[in-house]
């Protein structure tokens, strides 16, 4: 008999292990209450990147006099960028279905609980409540927005960033709430989309778990662009005024006035709800399924992945959690098999400059005392750079002086996303920056900047 493998939740982890056990053999049933690809579709990466891409594209036009081009001023339409967002988050979710589907997978649009801990019940859309048996179960139902008691959110002028893509109408002035990775990637967007923006910034620094080297470009492109950065500034109350605009308050007393306010202040695991408890498995003071390697919780045959184990919040990272969950449930761990390390995940801030990092980070290293060489090349002398007018940014790469062996590294510039990628398989592979350097790469190219930093 097929292992019956049960996936609640169809987001990157679920959709990626409901393929993989498929493959192997298994017999899998995904649970979706909403829509095949999950939050990752609906609410996060895709649809936000698909509004900076085009805040990024309106920020290019207005400075095209550095391309040798008359100066442009386009205007946003909000109703076909909305119609733009969802037709992407359409056809990436019509074709995840229809992949599942062919490789035989279930999918049931509903909600999924555990009622036992090899039972699982089904509330379908249309009313009916099923129950599958299963040898093994994946919790994959990711997290929703956290909201701070004093934000009266209402979707309208109070907005958690779920209610952003688009927001009801363009801000003429946005307070941001969060300098984390998603409160500046909205900094971004708003900005390029026209937005005067306010960012509250509660430590001294945007990005504070970032290099700080990293975070001093982003700052500077923020004042450049009219960002006003109001930093150790915490936000406690936000008020409604007879004029029609917000006033939040913070907690040193500073006051900040805007016509909207944006909530990016972390998230919180979707744990509750799926009776965990009735199968016996665990969370932890923050509501996060607690996973070893192999991501299994404390009950053998459950296992957990993406925001809700708790490990990195990275769409990436959770399709390749879901992907090992897969392979451990039909005994591939049995064979020569490479756990997922996650010192060693590539992320990327899709701001302007963009910002892409992998593995050990200078001040990290600093902290630890360890030893290491860090070599660094502005893009300034990148020709590509220089013929696309956005010469910003920087490549660093960070190795052992001892072996050579490539560390880590940090981006900052024009497709620093796409230029991590060599990094990161430099230090999964434990390549050494002699490799890098000895690479014979395009010219004129931004990764030429990689090889330079390399030598």
């Amino acid at each position: 008999m097929p292992v019956c493998f049960v996936v609640i939740g169809g987001g990157p982890a679920g959709v990626q292990a409901a393929s993989t056990a498929a493959r192997l053999g298994a017999q899998v049933t995904l649970v979706e209450r909403d829509v095949v690809g999950g939050a990752a579709n609906l609410w996060d990466c895709v649809p936000s990147k698909a509004m900076i891409a085009t805040g990024s594209l309106v920020a290019l036009a207005r400075r095209a006099t550095v391309r040798g081009l008359e100066s442009l001023s386009p205007e946003v339409d909000l109703e076909l960028l909305g119609a733009r967002v969802r037709e992407i988050e359409h056809k990436l979710a019509t074709s995840m279905t229809e992949q599942l589907l062919s490789q035989g997978v279930e999918i049931l649009a509903g909600t999924g609980r555990l009622v036992g801990p090899h039972r699982v019940e089904v509330s379908a859309d249309d009313g009916d409540l099923r129950a599958l048996d299963a040898d093994a179960v994946l919790i994959a139902t990711g997290s929703y927005p956290r909201v701070p008691d004093w934000a009266p959110v209402d979707g309208k002028r109070v907005l958690t960033t779920r209610q952003a893509y688009p927001p009801p109408e363009i801000p003429d002035r946005l307070v941001v709430v969060g300098s984390g990775v998603t409160g500046v990637e909205f900094v971004h967007m708003f900005r390029s989309l026209g937005s005067k923006v306010t960012l509250l910034v509660s430590r001294q620094q945007v990005l504070p778990q970032k290099d700080p080297e990293v975070a001093a470009a982003l700052e500077t492109d923020f004042l450049e662009s009219g960002v006003v950065l109001c930093k150790g500034a915490r936000a406690m109350a936000v008020e409604h005024t007879d004029s029609g605009r917000l006033v939040v308050r913070c907690e040193d007393g500073r006051v900040v006035d805007g016509s909207h306010m944006l909530l990016a202040v972390g998230s919180v695991p979707a744990s509750g709800g799926f009776g965990l408890e009735h199968a016996g498995v665990e969370v932890n003071h923050a509501g996060h399924v607690a996973v070893n390697q192999h991501c299994q919780s404390n009950v053998a045959h459950i296992y957990a992945a993406g925001d809700v184990s708790g490990r990195l919040p990275l769409a990436s990272v959770a399709a390749v959690q879901g992907r090992k969950a897969a392979e451990h449930v039909m005994g591939l761990h049995s064979r020569q098999h490479r756990h997922l390390d996650y010192d060693k995940a590539a992320s990327a801030i899709f701001t302007e400059p963009e910002i892409a990092d992998v593995g050990l980070a200078e001040a990290e290293a600093f902290a630890l005392g360890r030893k290491i060489r860090v070599t660094k090349v502005p893009l300034a002398t990148n020709a590509r750079a220089l013929i696309d007018g956005d010469a910003r940014g920087f490549v660093k790469i960070v190795s052992d002086p001892s072996t050579g062996i490539v560390l880590g590294g940090s981006v900052v510039g024009d497709r620093a996303a796409e230029l991590v990628s060599v990094i990161a398989l430099a230090v999964t592979a434990n390549l050494r920056v002699l490799d890098l350097a000895e690479s014979l790469f395009v010219h004129p190219a931004l990764s030429e900047a990689l090889a330079e930093a390399a030598e």
